[in-house]
């Protein structure tokens, strides 16, 4: 074909299109419009896997809904989606969750087209914004909120729907302290809630939790855990009732109470919450309720010795709500028939002041109407006597107008007149009796009166018929006399007995005069009938004590049996003799032997030993053996003037004439003064040891003489370092001078004299 055909086959074709295309477009149609969009132009809180969509006003042409023409931005960035249509509908699937708290733009171009072929008349642009992250929001109860029910369900509110499967009880947990609550978490809209599987305790705090393990729809957690804390309220116990549990003795007209912690709701407190039984038997009441205290008045008094039963139950509500934790039960018993509990005096009693108040105490109040002269009465024998009845408290009390005779029976009675307030009569009649005080006298006196002999150390004693009033016993109502002089010493009391202590030694073969007078009284304030006079005469005088014979023994200043040691130097007057043991047995002193006897230096006199020349060995023999006899006269004189001295202590004494004995050991702590004249005697028995301290003198006044005083030891003798000594030493067993010690006198043993730098001087 040539060309000039062919340009006119085109225009032929063109005007063929042209006109076929003119037929076409000739009626399109009305123009689509979107009619509503999901989300809504401007919403905000659009879930984040939401899905964009438009609604038509007629169908479209589905080709024309494209990606192309329906768009989704986030700014400017496209967001990356599939699109859909269906029905009228056009849907944009966003390929991965919208981001949080973030503003989008929805876009449908005029390229999308009604199935007419008419497009939207201009494009439809709309924003929303979705939600935020989610939040855990309000809690119930509050953080820190006190007072809160038992029973509570604790509750969160979140930001927005969450994951039901993400909260959970591991999500969602209740602690009290370290321990995990049992119960049960669930979901509804935006709430969790967290049920207990049992009430709380009260007055204790709990603490909740939730975990970021809890997410939204979108699959995004809390941004951290949520904790608050909050305390159980302080549930309304009961305080104390009234009467006790278990109390005894209640009046029958007795209003029982109960007092609660806190203030309850008046309209819970009613017969039915608050009851009264006796045994299964209801008692009618009148319940009433004011400040925290509920009472249960009985309509009609109390059985006597009955036991009632209080209940309140946890129909008992406070001011919130809450019940008591538990019913509250307990009992009492109440006052059987009045009784006399107690008299005074007691039944039987003796010595009862003559002033006594008679009195008698009921178990409960009494009808003081009914306590009368007539229902309580004192007899003495038939013979009635005249007082005063008087009632108090749950006391009657008989005061005899007179004082009572002493030392005699009178007998008290209370009649079945007397009725308590209830008008029930005492069971029976109350009698009892008692007998009034016997006069306080003198029973013993030691010495007895007229007693001779009597140690001069003697402790005058006097024993009464019953307990006196110590403080009536003093130096003015019992005294000691020699003749118009008084005797000093201490007044004591114990028990039933009194003592006079002189504070010196009596005088030898004196007459002496104890008195107690009437100023002494009973407990009672009885005085004994008359002044109490008794004498007696104190042992011999020291004329009377012969000296102790030493025979031979006193031509030596030392004589002993075993041995004689000494430590030098010591400085001894007067000759030294020991026998059976031989001169070998003498040390320390640096002997010089002579025919028949030895020197030293240490010694102003010889020094003699059974081994030497004759006759000394025959001399020793007897002034040995004439030890042993004085030893044994010595111990064997009788009737001490002073025994057990100072039970062995006579440290600070100072010892006046005479023989005294003692059964045990006997120490001088202090020094001692031997006080007597030239003539005087002391023989001084001792069945122990005798031991001066350290230090400690004996000293000799009124002309007392060393030759004179004799100490019999049956043990050991210790004079102390540096002591001084006098007297004639008779020891069973050994002597021991330590350093420096001294005497004026004889060491005499019958075993051995230890020395050491010691000055021992024969006495004159």
């Amino acid at each position: 074909m040539n060309v000039s055909k062919k340009i006119k086959l085109l225009a032929l074709l063109s005007v063929v299109i042209i006109a076929g295309c003119k037929d076409h477009n000739s009626d399109p149609g009305p123009t689509p419009t979107v009619s509503s969009t999901s989300p809504a132009a401007s919403a905000v809180g659009v879930e984040r896997n939401t899905l964009v969509t438009a609604s038509f006003s007629a169908a479209m042409n589905p080709t024309t809904v494209t990606g192309l023409t329906f768009t989704v931005l986030n700014g400017t960035a496209a967001v990356a989606g599939t699109v859909s249509y269906t029905g009228t509908t056009a849907t944009f699937k966003p390929t991965s969750i919208l981001d949080a708290s973030t503003v989008y733009t929805a876009t449908l171009t005029t390229g999308t087209k009604a199935s007419t072929g008419s497009s939207l008349a201009a494009n439809k642009v709309w924003n929303f914004t979705t939600v935020g992250l989610p939040v855990a929001g309000s809690t119930d109860p509050l953080d820190k909120a006190i007072g809160v029910a038992p029973n509570k369900v604790v509750a969160i509110t979140f930001s927005g729907a969450m994951d039901p499967t993400t909260i959970t009880s591991s999500t969602f947990t209740l602690m009290q302290g370290t321990t995990s609550v049992s119960g049960t978490v669930a979901y509804s809209g935006t709430t969790a809630t967290f049920t207990p599987a049992n009430p709380l305790a009260a007055n204790t705090i709990y603490t909740a939790t939730i975990t970021t393990g809890v997410k939204d729809l979108a699959g995004d957690a809390i941004a951290a855990n949520k904790v608050w804390s909050f305390t159980t309220v302080v549930l309304t116990t009961i305080n104390s009732t009234d009467p006790l549990d278990n109390a005894t003795g209640v009046a029958q007209n007795k209003v029982v109470a109960v007092t609660f912690s806190g203030a309850m709701t008046p309209s819970t407190i009613t017969s039915s919450t608050f009851t009264l039984m006796q045994g299964t038997t209801s008692v009618s009441g009148a319940v009433a309720y004011s400040g925290t205290t509920a009472t249960f008045t009985p309509t009609n008094a109390l059985a006597a010795n009955m036991v009632y039963t209080a209940t309140v139950t946890t129909g008992a509500k406070d001011l919130a709500g809450n019940a008591i934790a538990a019913n509250k039960v307990w009992s009492f018993t109440t006052v059987g028939l009045t009784t006399i509990t107690s008299t005074d005096p007691l039944d039987n009693a003796t010595s009862v002041a003559q002033n006594k108040v008679v009195a008698a105490t009921f178990s409960g109040a009494m009808n003081p109407l009914t306590i009368t002269s007539s229902t309580f009465t004192l007899t003495q024998g038939t013979t009635s006597v005249s007082g005063a009845v008087a009632y108090s408290g749950v006391i009657a009390t008989f005061t005899p107008a007179n004082a009572l005779t002493a030392n005699t029976i009178y007998t008290a009675t209370v009649t079945t007149g007397a009725k308590d307030l209830a008008g029930n009569a005492i069971a029976a009649n109350k009698v009892w009796s008692f007998t009034t005080v016997v006069l306080p006298v003198v029973t013993l006196t030691d010495p007895l009166n007229n007693a001779t002999g009597v140690a001069r150390n003697k402790t005058v004693d006097v024993t009464f018929n019953k307990a006196m009033d110590a403080s009536t016993i003093t130096s003015s109502t019992f005294t000691l006399n020699q003749g118009a002089t008084s005797i000093v010493g201490v007044v004591a009391y114990s028990g039933t007995t009194a003592t006079f202590a002189p504070t010196n030694t009596l005088l030898a073969n004196t007459l002496y005069t104890a008195s107690v007078t009437t100023g002494v009284k009973d407990l009672l304030g009885n005085p004994i009938l008359s002044n109490d006079t008794w004498s007696f005469t104190t042992g011999g005088t020291s004329s009377s004590l012969a000296v102790v014979n030493l025979g031979s023994a006193g031509n030596y200043v030392i004589l002993a049996k075993t041995a004689i040691n000494n430590n030098p130097t010591s400085a001894i007057t007067g000759d030294l003799g020991l026998s059976p043991a031989a001169e070998s047995f003498i040390t320390g002193f640096a002997l010089t032997d002579a025919t028949g006897y030895a020197t030293s230096p240490q010694v102003t006199g010889k020094i003699y030993a059974a081994d030497q020349a004759s006759p000394t060995p025959v001399n020793l023999t007897t002034a040995v053996n004439d030890m042993q006899t004085a030893y044994t006269d010595a111990a064997g004189r009788p009737t001490p003037d002073f025994s057990e001295l100072g039970t062995g202590n006579i440290g600070g004494l100072t010892l006046s004439p005479g023989l005294y004995k003692w059964s045990s050991t006997v120490s001088l702590p202090s020094a001692v003064t031997i006080s007597g004249s030239s003539t005087d005697v002391w023989i001084f028995q001792i069945s122990g040891d005798l031991t001066v301290s350290s230090a400690v003198n004996i000293t000799l006044t009124g002309g007392a003489l060393a030759k004179n005083i004799f100490w019999q030891v049956a043990g050991t003798v210790t004079i102390g370092t540096t002591s001084h000594v006098e007297g004639v030493i008779l020891s069973m067993t050994g002597i021991t001078f330590q350093t420096g010690a001294s005497m004026n006198g004889r060491a005499l043993a019958q075993s051995a004299v230890i020395l050491d730098g010691n000055a021992i001087t024969k006495p004159q």
